[in-house]
């Protein structure tokens, strides 16, 4: 299974997350112990480092304790609470700082957190002549470093730094003191002043629900009319089949090419490399940067079926101008079941590490190449992309993105950040403003760039084209000096960088593209058409920003307040239910349960929606002994985060339909009975599964139609497509995201539901042909 952003992104929103620890258990605990409610360190002796603590209370060294005073040492996030590694109390919290301030980074170094092959992977990648200047100090003594030696000094040491140290001295700062370490340190990519000082990027999402290119096109030019977009045209697919990735791609390219461009900043769609590699292989030169999320430890890395090995190899191919590009994640790793009893930062700085490597590896090709060592790589942290699981607040956002943006430059990375929330997280688009104001004087290298706040097709809110105008004129970035030089040639902006009249003109700019490529009618004929196809996105629900309000930075206020009604109707889908007169509608329908007490239980503890009550169990083995292995297919349908895109009219009923006509052409069994489940994630669907299907001959498969996160202008549902063989399905939690298909993004304004039914049905097709 080659999973991208957003089917990763669906099934860790949709699906409940592999965590062992129930809310019921909390209770509190001395450290050596775990608890979800938190670990405490009630007193700690005069001068006892880390170890000398862990020896005095168990005797010898202790992983499970070391995890835990590591982990008791950060800012409190949901995340860590969960794992069952977060402090109890602010003195259990200063407690383990000092143990951490105290200990040799040598003995830090001499107990890795986890030991895998990327662990070893990342203590290759550190310059062996810098680990020896950094062994003998302390953590505290590094702090002290990274706060008042200069940037040169720090980079002589840093270079050294193992993943896990460099993930435990931003444990100790205040975020005043992450930022003073962010404002002095800088990795430029080469031949640009992305990531310098003073700089700040923007990577342009162009994202479309159903992967229209028309979407896509326009999203561009609409940026570069606010002259935003600088770093990369980086696009969420829907779809990761190589033809239509391959579509988007040339697309992007098209338009680089167009304006010259193709050298100054390069373009990507963010399938899974496999795929970009396929499509590169198809048609030599369509692609550029390659992408792939990373996480924190071999395991982890399976979800995104990639492995050291592979990556490595993909790393020591790329020798042209344009590398890799990354994207990770605090929560990512334990939200997949991928904990491993350690906190989200130390996962973070572990994928920073294996990002590092990499990085190097790519610098090495490029010299094997007989070419200057100048790798464009670069990371960028989509932080509060997951939920309130992860952490709730616009404090512990801003937290969050403060440690990472240090923890990437001090692996020697240009790093960028998603300042993004989750529509179920307590973070309002007002709250964005405020985490950006707070954010900014760490210097990221770059932010996401869309025409509004909230993305059309992943349902999140991030940053839009105004908000980097806004952020540009109140820290005084600038922007790529090659791109800047093109916005004014472009007459968006002028020689002294103030907007002209055609800035927040995307027509104007189709206007240069077409003269570029030719064209000869009138400029009124080319605007004319111009302003047609904005018409035509439009209606399709993909926002397309234009002018602004009474100042640059202010979106227009027609369009403010369409996006105020959509993240009210976003809030409403999140805490919607399936009504009983619904449930009792859909045709041979079996109403389950999980255990989810309710909403709220639901949306903060998702663990509760993937395992069913005890009686929706025992109607599950009812209805095997009813089927007697009869059929191979099962219908499941869940509310999740949008029951408004299951019940609303002309969805569901015509999907259904449709689905069932196009198995029976194929020559499936699909059962007549629907179940429908209330309070439902993906990882339900899997527990079903493994009831009706255990032990049974062939393939069997479950159609889990579910409701996807709100907040893109449409109620969209999603279908996951598991189909393993009964032998599979008989192995308690064997089946799980990495084989599952996804379509997604359907709705009666999105992907139609009878295409999305005929798309289903054909990749189920081809799954099971292997």
């Amino acid at each position: 299974m080659q999973w991208n952003r957003r089917d990763f992104v669906q099934a860790m929103m949709g699906a409940p997350f592999a965590l062992t620890l129930s809310l019921a258990q909390s209770k509190q605990l001395v450290a050596g112990e775990s608890s979800v409610e938190g670990i405490s360190i009630p007193e700690i002796q005069s001068g006892e480092d880390l170890f000398a603590y862990i020896e005095r209370i168990k005797g010898a060294f202790d992983p499970t304790l070391y995890r835990q005073i590591l982990g008791a040492a950060n800012e409190f996030k949901e995340g860590d609470q969960m794992v069952g590694v977060a402090a109890v109390d602010e003195p259990s919290r200063n407690n383990a700082r000092t143990l951490i301030e105290r200990t040799r980074i040598q003995d830090l170094n001499a107990h890795p957190v986890f030991e895998d092959e990327l662990h070893q992977m990342i203590v290759l990648g550190q310059s062996p002549d810098a680990s020896v200047r950094a062994a003998k100090m302390t953590v505290g003594e590094l702090k002290q470093l990274l706060l008042t030696e200069n940037e040169a000094t720090i980079k002589s040491v840093s270079s050294g730094l193992s993943s896990d140290v460099i993930g435990c001295v931003v444990k100790l700062m205040s975020q005043r003191e992450l930022i003073t370490v962010g404002a002095k340190v800088f990795n430029t990519l080469p031949g640009s002043q992305i990531g310098a000082k003073g700089y700040l990027g923007a990577r342009l999402q162009p994202n479309s629900p159903t992967d229209n290119l028309d979407d896509i096109f326009w999203q561009v030019l609409d940026g570069w009319s606010y002259a935003v977009g600088d770093v990369l045209l980086g696009t969420n697919p829907v779809s990761s089949e190589p033809e239509s990735v391959k579509a988007v791609e040339l697309v992007l390219h098209d338009l680089l090419v167009t304006f010259d461009l193709e050298d100054v900043m390069p373009h990507c769609v963010l399938s899974h490399i496999d795929v970009q590699a396929e499509v590169e292989r198809q048609s030599p030169g369509s692609t550029a940067l390659w992408f792939q999320s990373i996480a924190g430890s071999d395991d982890a890395n399976k979800t995104f079926d990639i492995s050291l090995k592979k990556m490595r190899d993909y790393a020591r191919s790329r020798t042209g101008k344009y590398g890799l590009y990354f994207e990770t994640g605090q929560g990512a790793d334990f939200t997949n079941g991928h904990s491993h009893s350690f906190d989200m930062v130390l996962h973070e700085s572990r994928k920073y590490g294996f990002a590092r490597v990499l990085t190097q590896d790519v610098a090495a090709a490029q010299q094997a190449a007989g070419k200057t060592p100048a790798p464009w790589v670069h990371l960028n942290d989509v932080a509060g992309f997951i939920g309130p699981e992860v952490f709730r607040t616009r404090e512990q956002l801003v937290r969050c993105c403060l440690e990472d943006i240090v923890m990437g430059k001090l692996h020697g990375l240009t790093i960028g950040l998603d300042v993004c929330s989750t529509l179920h997280m307590d973070v309002s688009l007002e709250d964005l403003d405020w985490c950006l104001d707070q954010i900014m004087p760490a210097n990221p290298a770059y932010l996401m760039a869309l025409p509004t706040k909230i993305d059309p097709m992943l349902g999140y809110l991030t940053t839009g084209f105004q908000d980097h105008v806004r952020v540009r004129e109140k820290f005084s970035t600038r922007v790529n000096d090659a791109m800047w030089a093109f916005f004014q040639k472009l007459g968006v902006i002028d020689a002294g960088g103030k907007p002209t009249k055609h800035f927040g003109d995307p027509v104007w700019v189709y206007l240069q593209y077409r003269r570029k490529k030719g064209d000869t009618r009138s400029d009124e004929a080319i605007l004319k058409a111009g302003r047609q196809q904005i018409a035509e996105i439009r209606n399709r629900g993909v926002f397309i920003a234009e002018g602004f309000g009474q100042k640059p930075s202010e979106l227009d206020p027609a369009l403010k307040i369409e996006i105020d009604q959509i993240y009210q109707d976003a809030k409403k889908s999140i805490w919607a239910e399936l009504s009983p007169e619904f449930v009792a509608s859909v045709p041979s329908v079996l109403p389950v349960k999980t255990r989810s007490n309710d909403r709220l239980d639901y949306i903060l503890h998702p663990t509760t929606g993937e395992q069913l009550s005890s009686d929706s169990q025992t109607s599950i083995r009812q209805l095997r002994n009813r089927y007697a292995g009869k059929f191979n297919v099962q219908v499941v349908i869940s509310d999740g985060l949008n029951a408004l895109s299951i019940m609303d009219e002309g969805q569901l009923e015509p999907f259904l339909k449709e689905l069932r006509s196009e198995l029976q052409i194929l020559g499936y069994e699909p059962a007549e009975q629907n179940i429908v489940v209330q309070s439902g994630r993906v990882r339900a669907g899997y527990r079903i599964g493994e009831q009706l299907f255990g032990g049974l001959s062939g393939n069997r498969a479950i159609l889990h139609i579910i409701g996807e996160r709100p907040g893109t202008g449409h109620h969209t549902f999603s279908v996951y497509m598991t189909s393993p063989p009964g032998s599979v399905w008989g192995q308690a939690g064997q089946v799980d995201h990495n084989i599952t298909r996804v379509v997604s993004g359907i709705a009666v304004s999105a992907l139609k539901p009878t295409k999305a039914a005929q798309d289903t049905a054909r990749i189920l097709q081809q799954m099971n042909l292997g």
